[in-house]
């Protein structure tokens, strides 16, 4: 699925999103700065939760949400995939929670055999594209 919006529609895009998407672990790809936690607050707003953050520094933040949890991981900064492992990474991708990775290429090796993958890019000051591909 391929569509791009204005990001004053960011939340009729994440419903979409959750409503296509039939995966508890879904992975963002997309340039530094093209939305990609922009994105993911959406969603978690969508599912229930609250307020949400980077987890750029800590790696991985945990959002409740109406009917379970929210892990948001954001790999940017991580040195090695040991890194991930030790994050929990494996226990919170088998919990059947939600997993939502920024900056997945870097632990491609840790990753389940499907997921879905969601590239963003810029079409304009205010306007991204996004492409939906199931794996």
């Amino acid at each position: 699925m391929k569509t791009t919006y204005e990001l004053e529609t960011i939340k009729e895009v994440a419903q979409l999103l959750l409503e296509t998407v039939n995966s508890k672990t879904i992975l963002f790809y997309g340039d530094m700065g093209v939305g990609k936690t922009t994105l993911i607050k959406a969603l978690v707003s969508e599912l229930g939760g609250g307020q949400v953050s980077s987890p750029t520094f800590s790696i991985v933040n945990e959002y409740a949400i109406k009917n379970g949890l929210v892990y948001h991981f954001d790999f940017y900064r991580l040195s090695n995939e040991m890194e991930a492992v030790q994050s929990g990474l494996d226990e919170m991708i088998d919990s059947g929670n939600t997993c939502l990775i920024e900056w997945a290429e870097r632990i491609m090796k840790l990753l389940p055999e499907s997921y879905v993958r969601v590239n963003i890019s810029i079409t304009g000051v205010n306007s991204r594209k996004i492409e939906i591909t199931k794996v």
